[in-house]
């Protein structure tokens, strides 16, 4: 950026609850719906995002990424467009499957996962690397068309969500897992363009710490 643009601004928003997250399903690239409890994470994200003055909301194409991100485009009144390289990493055989199940089936790739280790996920997978490679030329193309000063929201999962955050600050895959945690249900991070690229300003916001914010700076 030009040393005297506005800042551009990212938000990197995941999807609200699934019936899946509720049954500790591990998702992937299936698709879910929102539970009753996921819409409603998602519309108060939704309002919580309008402070931020959004200008147009891209969502991965699975419908939970899709309804949230058309939730919030929704509330803003603001285009919503979605992007398949905004997906969820694709789990492989471990889709459709409890963290029980995987445990089961898959110890010892339980274990590298537990320990931070990048790695084809269920065998035919994807590793964090090519989520967070997909991701970026999402990215991309969407900074084309954000002017300065302006603010995007990406629908999208937990994992890519984290690992397109840690590509464009720089930051290695396993130290992201290690430092940054997961994102909860229509919980987001905010990432600001600055001279020397893009930091991370806040994780894992979400409607009411926003809420939170607000009043103790009333």
């Amino acid at each position: 950026m030009r040393g005297d643009a506005a800042p551009r601004r990212l938000v990197v928003l995941r999807h609200g609850e699934t019936t899946h997250n509720a049954a500790g399903i591990w998702q992937g690239q299936l698709d879910s719906p929102l539970s009753e409890r996921g819409v409603g994470q998602a519309e108060a994200a939704a309002r919580a995002l309008a402070s931020f003055a959004p200008v147009r909301v891209v969502a991965s194409d699975l419908a939970r990424a899709r309804v949230t991100g058309e939730t919030v485009a929704r509330v803003d009144g603001i285009p919503v467009t979605t992007d398949e390289r905004f997906r969820e990493i694709h789990a492989g055989d471990w889709q459709g499957l409890t963290g029980d199940e995987v445990r089961a089936s898959y110890p010892e790739d339980m274990d590298r996962l537990l320990r931070g280790e990048d790695f084809k996920r269920g065998g035919h997978g994807e590793s964090v690397a090519d989520v967070a490679a997909r991701c970026r030329a999402g990215v991309e193309a969407l900074l084309e068309d954000l002017g300065p000063g302006e603010c995007a929201i990406i629908a999208t999962h937990g994992v890519a969500g984290r690992a397109l955050a840690a590509d464009l600050v720089g930051m290695d895959q396993q130290t992201s897992w290690k430092a940054l945690g997961g994102l909860g249900n229509c919980h987001w991070a905010e990432l600001v363009e600055g001279r020397a690229g893009w930091r991370i300003q806040t994780w894992n916001q979400s409607a009411a710490t926003a809420m939170a914010r607000d009043e103790a700076l009333a």
